[in-house]
């Protein structure tokens, strides 16, 4: 078997068409996956029952279900029911809903690795539990959940490659199209590979490198008790 370097020069700008919209989807999915991680994880922490029922149903739900079942039925079960979506609206869909629900467990997690009294002690200064969860425990939970988050994000960048079975023309989906027409599997999917590799390789660094700049960012910030006056605006 002979690798073809002109052969494959000629597949790139099909590949890097695909490889554009696997990008595109992985960073929408990824930060409407956190704005509704989040909101899921303050409804399982939240002190209305009725809230962390739904919030933990729905989070159960997801994480019992394949993903791949999941895509299945936003695009081809939900028309029965006259809801019908494009082939990257129900991709983003599907693929949101479902790391949500993971990174509401991060989320969740993170938020309840901080320390108990410094939630009494802001709640001792009169903040409110909203100021106190955007003040005091949210950026410190973030801290504590970045690795996970960017590991998601990477697992993400790969599992975009299963909404081409709902013929979203990723990269994935165009490397199958030629593959059929070319019978150049060899070549193909090897590019394929090596896109993947080539951009989640410098994520995987970005993701060690922000995780280094914030813990040394912790190690210059003042005191618990200073942290708390000037989150509540208070001076000595």
């Amino acid at each position: 078997m002979i690798f073809s370097w002109q052969e494959i020069l000629g597949f790139m700008p099909g590949l890097l068409m695909g490889a554009r919209i696997t990008v595109i989807l992985t960073f929408l999915v990824m930060f409407l996956g956190l704005a509704w991680g989040l909101a899921l994880a303050l409804g399982r922490l939240s002190r209305f029952p009725m809230v962390r029922l739904l919030s933990r149903t729905y989070v159960e739900i997801i994480r019992g279900t394949p993903l791949l079942l999941q895509l299945f039925y936003v695009y081809y079960v939900l028309p029965f029911v006259g809801i019908k979506f494009e082939p990257f609206t129900a991709g983003t869909i599907a693929l949101s809903a479902n790391y949500a629900a993971y990174l509401s467990e991060v989320y969740r997690a993170g938020i309840q690795a901080i320390d108990r009294g410094q939630i009494e002690a802001s709640l001792s200064l009169g903040m409110s539990r909203a100021l106190l969860m955007r003040r005091i425990i949210l950026p410190q939970a973030i801290r504590i959940i970045l690795p996970p988050i960017g590991n998601y994000f990477i697992s993400l960048f790969k599992d975009t490659s299963l909404v081409s079975i709902i013929t979203l023309r990723d990269l994935m989906f165009s490397g199958e199209i030629m593959a059929a027409s070319t019978f150049k599997d060899f070549e193909i999917f090897t590019t394929i590979a090596a896109i993947y590799l080539i951009i989640c390789f410098p994520s995987s660094i970005a993701v060690t490198w922000l995780e280094r700049k914030l813990k040394v960012g912790v190690a210059q910030r003042p005191g618990l008790l200073s942290r708390m006056r000037m989150a509540w605006g208070q001076t000595d």
